[in-house]
């Protein structure tokens, strides 16, 4: 397992130490302050087959994404059976594969960030964790703290779906309910951290949720053979899960573990009642601007800027990718659609992604024979009062009397 030779600055390539929790870059001119990679020296896997390297990882009990504890950080983990989710062949659709993350313990990818941050977490002895969350993070937080003996205080939007607020009571997470969306949120864990001495595992604001977060592109280049797809759909609220991948591309290379070839363009995509960062991208920013009056049922995507915006925009250029937004009635076509001809039920940002594809594939942006990947981040069941009330379901009367 490698060492960490240093935390990296994503802006002005400043480097720190991992001795001691670090937070985001202190010696960045610009503003926001840039995020920190985790840089491994990993020469002494240079030459060795991956299957080899994997196989000795993995061999002795289900070991999820710690299947690549040989890229990751060399400490104990805490693990609740994250990682190596289901990669499901569309019935329907020769090229796509759907990367099941409703697999994941709490039902979400989020899970694979917050196992590595709690593990860092109780690696340097942090006693307080506090996180802003339109949701699914929350839970996720409140699970892996639970596991390791860390409080945990959660902050999210009061609407968020009720499966969210439920898991977070239930781990015994100190949970605030916040009149407002994730940013007012983010701005009260900002004001009170200091004085409540939490540590702030927000997205991009400390170095490890990319780290769990980019276990999603070893598995999806392993579960392909080895090789990349033509492209990549990522529901995009903040972003991590597409930065994490892109850095899992760029170890792969250095590792020689994927197969010689052009990495797959990366569509990034959102809901059109909160899209900042294809609003960017159309315009050729090099950052978002805030989204004013952000609204749709895809509480994922409720993100009026992602903290790491410019890193998001730059990946999609530099992949000849794209970023598009869908709208909520879309969404919920895609759900039921793909539950009544897939058997999957998507959560809302997974239907974002499936119906991003329709519209790329009429376009002519993508071609029936590509071999794509659709990310579907979160089991629809999480969302179940908010996806009933999209279709205006409720509970029926009895037809018949009871007995």
């Amino acid at each position: 397992m490698p060492k960490i030779a240093y935390l990296e600055c994503s802006r002005c390539l400043a480097r720190f130490s991992a001795q001691t929790p670090q937070t985001v870059c202190t010696q960045c001119a610009d503003s926001p302050a840039g995020t920190l990679y985790v840089r491994y020296d990993l020469s002494h896997l240079q030459g060795i087959p991956a299957r080899q390297v994997i196989a000795k990882d993995a061999a002795t009990q289900w070991a999820g994404m710690w299947r690549y504890r040989s890229v990751l950080p060399d400490v104990p983990p805490v693990t609740l059976g994250e990682g190596w989710t289901p990669m499901l062949h569309s019935k329907r659709y020769a090229g796509v594969f759907v990367k099941e993350e409703g697999s994941n313990p709490t039902g979400t990818f989020k899970a694979r960030g917050l196992a590595l941050a709690v593990t860092m977490a109780r690696h340097y002895g942090l006693q307080k964790l506090a996180v802003p969350s339109a949701g699914n993070a929350a839970g996720a937080l409140a699970a892996y703290a639970a596991a390791a003996g860390i409080e945990a205080h959660i902050f999210m939007p009061r609407d968020v779906p009720f499966a969210n607020y439920l898991e977070a009571v239930a781990y015994g997470a100190h949970v605030t309910l916040v009149n407002g969306l994730i940013s007012d949120c983010a701005r009260i864990v900002g004001e009170r951290k200091q004085q409540e001495g939490w540590f702030d595992v927000s997205t991009l604001k400390e170095p490890f949720r990319v780290e769990g977060k980019k276990t999603m592109g070893y598995e999806l280049v392993e579960q392909l053979g080895w090789e990349y797809p033509d492209a990549v759909f990522y529901p995009t609220g903040g972003g991590v899960g597409l930065i994490g991948m892109w850095k899992a591309f760029d170890e792969l290379e250095q590792l020689g573990w994927v197969k010689p070839g052009k990495r797959p363009r990366m569509i990034a995509v959102q809901a059109a009642g909160c899209a900042p960062v294809t609003r960017a991208y159309d315009a050729g920013a090099k950052a978002c601007q805030t989204w004013q009056d952000a609204s749709t049922f895809a509480s994922g995507l409720r993100v009026p800027k992602p903290y790491g915006d410019y890193i998001i925009l730059d990946i999609l250029r530099q992949s000849a990718g794209i970023a598009l937004a869908v709208t909520d009635q879309e969404i919920l076509a895609s759900i039921l659609h793909w539950a009544k001809n897939e058997g999957i039920l998507l959560s809302p940002e997974g239907a974002a992604v499936t119906a991003a594809y329709d519209k790329l594939l009429a376009s002519g942006f993508l071609k029936p024979s590509d071999r794509v990947v659709l990310f579907n981040t979160g089991s629809g069941l999480k969302y179940a009062d908010v996806i009933a009330d999209a279709m205006h379901l409720k509970r029926p009367t009895p037809d018949l009397p009871s007995a």
